[in-house]
């Protein structure tokens, strides 16, 4: 008889980069407390029409949507908080695109100055092999087609309201 093998699975991380022209605090500030202002109203795992989502500024705190019906849905939790430079998300959004608590992938989000106008912010997401193989993998394949696209709507909120920072 031969023993049984298990093999860890790993999945590569997300990693995305984007310039955005606005100071630091700025970024920051738009991209937690602005969530509204640049994350689409279709890009929801509740129920729609979506009103507000939004992020709960601090240490535990949650990444809510809001439907119109009046329903509240978490979507991640705050693991780590450190404004301007960090804040880092417990994603809590299974492989069907449904909130799920038990879900644990992780979103890490940098933001260094280069400059007093320029903002380097790099997202990670990662840990998709927390969801399972198959279930990781899809996850994975989703937010490497989505993220891109949601940074460059955040990083054009930032340059087009930097003036009111």
């Amino acid at each position: 008889m031969t023993a049984a093998t298990t093999a860890t699975i790993v999945i590569e991380p997300v990693r995305i980069t984007i310039k955005v022209k606005a100071p630091i605090d700025h970024a920051f500030e738009v991209f937690t407390a602005g969530l509204t202002r640049w994350w689409p109203a279709n890009h929801g795992i509740g129920n729609r029409p979506i009103e507000k989502v939004l992020m709960e500024p601090r240490l535990g705190g949650r990444w809510l949507e809001f439907a119109e019906d009046g329903t509240q849905t978490v979507v991640a939790t705050i693991i780590h908080w450190e404004p301007p430079h960090r804040v880092v998300l417990l994603w809590q959004v299974n492989a069907q695109w449904k909130p799920d608590a038990a879900m644990k992938s992780e979103v890490d989000v940098r933001f260094t100055p280069d400059g007093a106008d320029v903002t380097n912010v790099e997202l990670v997401h990662h840990k998709f092999e927390t969801l399972g193989a198959a279930d990781g993998a899809s996850m994975r394949k989703d937010v490497d087609g989505g993220w891109p696209g949601l940074l460059e709507k955040f990083a054009l909120e930032s340059e087009r309201d930097k003036a009111g920072a």
